[in-house]
């Protein structure tokens, strides 16, 4: 299917890796060519194109969106994503409970096209040098600023990305994203492209999911390294994970502000955590996730669930619009696409969306890749801890570069 889409210069393709995280609803969703589009980030725009066209919608919000809900920011980043894009495809193609299902004029001739690929493995090596935007020691001066805030009282939490890039830059995105899978499967992956500009994201966590009139929301906060050689000692990480005091703060502190972003669209007494603090388990880490639920109002448009949700708690921190401010000015890079969001609505006007970490992003033109990662910064976080829990998170990323020179 990867193959066949190749073709296109606009697609998305969305990929849970065999993942039964509730809701679950497709085991792969595509959606390829683009016979409409809207690239404005005003959202009431966004809200006209929604409704002038019914069926599938795909697409994104770049992090760099909340410049049109809360401030504007000069951060630049190198990729060049736009801030909003979605596109209505002129071919879906989706695997649910087992069964292809392909929605076009010509399905027979596409699915016929698809099984006739060949699936080449590229055995070309790569000549990639992987930079970094901060030394150890900067990163961790920048996390005792933040620190100083907290004690101030001007926020409780933070979270603080650094990005790692490499310059020209000339790979093959499709083989990338097969070997991301390869080594870190997850139930939010996908491949992603405009044009010159690919993301290949490897993401665990859910941003927004709407069913019917329901919505929730399962924020990530809570790490560990597991041990794969260990069976006992990977479930002893678990269980200390669970228990960890650090953090349940941290995971608690995203969780109460996500309700009270929630009680903005959703009806009175509706929001609930319907799981707090679970531990879920991934190719190479423990994570601590939890599960916020409400009953949306009625008429509620998408542009004002996003004005009230976005950017997600958990790649911000709390209170969102302080954290926000410290982000601009201590962030040596713009986000872009990063912990932003990609996925899809349905012609029900139903809707699933990721958080786009664990994530590659290129840009062909430019020859430029780049990832970036982050952390959770309270006041009681060790910096050095902090900065080992960055490279954690980019491992897989490191491991798939590092096996293509």
């Amino acid at each position: 299917m990867l193959n066949w889409t190749n073709q296109f210069n606009i697609f998305c393709f969305l990929d849970n890796r065999q993942y039964n995280i509730a809701p679950h609803e497709y085991e792969c969703l595509l959606g390829a060519g683009a016979s409409h589009f809207i690239t404005s980030d005003d959202l009431q725009s966004l809200d006209a194109f929604l409704k002038r066209y019914s069926g599938w919608k795909f697409g994104h919000l770049s992090y760099d969106l909340k410049d049109s809900i809360y401030f504007s920011s000069n951060k630049k980043e190198q990729i060049g994503f736009p801030r909003l894009y979605f596109f209505v495809p002129q071919f879906v193609v989706f695997i649910r409970n087992g069964e292809l299902n392909i929605i076009a004029e010509n399905s027979e001739a596409i699915y016929k096209a698809i099984l006739d690929q060949r699936i080449i493995y590229a055995e070309q090596a790569y000549d990639l040098h992987i930079q970094q935007r901060l030394t150890q020691q900067q990163y961790i001066e920048k996390i005792k600023l933040l620190q100083a805030h907290i004690l101030r009282g001007d926020c409780y939490e933070i979270n603080f990305c650094q990005e790692f890039f490499c310059e020209e830059a000339e790979v093959d995105p499709a083989i990338i994203f097969q070997r991301l899978m390869e080594v870190s499967p997850n139930p939010f992956s996908a491949l992603y492209r405009i044009d010159d500009k690919f993301l290949i994201c490897a993401s665990p966590e859910r941003f927004l999911q709407k069913s019917g009139n329901k919505i929730i929301c399962q924020p990530i906060k809570g790490t560990v390294k597991r041990d794969l050689l260990n069976s006992e000692g990977d479930e002893n990480l678990k269980q200390e994970l669970k228990q960890s005091k650090k953090d349940q703060s941290e995971n608690v502190m995203v969780v109460d502000l996500v309700r009270n972003d929630l009680t903005k669209i959703c009806k009175d007494g509706s929001v609930k955590v319907d799981e707090l603090f679970g531990i879920y388990s991934y190719p190479q880490v423990h994570q601590m996730i939890s599960t916020i639920s409400g009953e949306l109002k009625n008429e509620m448009s998408f542009s004002k669930i996003l004005e009230a949700t976005f950017p997600m708690g958990s790649m911000t921190g709390a209170p969102k619009y302080r954290v926000m401010k410290l982000i601009d000015e201590y962030e040596e890079q713009g986000r872009g696409i990063f912990s932003g969001s990609v996925g899809y609505i349905s012609p029900e006007n139903d809707f699933d969306f990721n958080v786009v970490i664990r994530s590659m992003m290129y840009n062909t033109t430019k020859e430029y890749l780049s990832y970036q990662v982050g952390s959770g910064i309270t006041f009681y976080s060790d910096p050095e801890k902090e900065w080992e829990e960055c490279l954690l998170k980019g491992e897989a990323i490191k491991k798939v570069l590092d096996s293509l020179g």
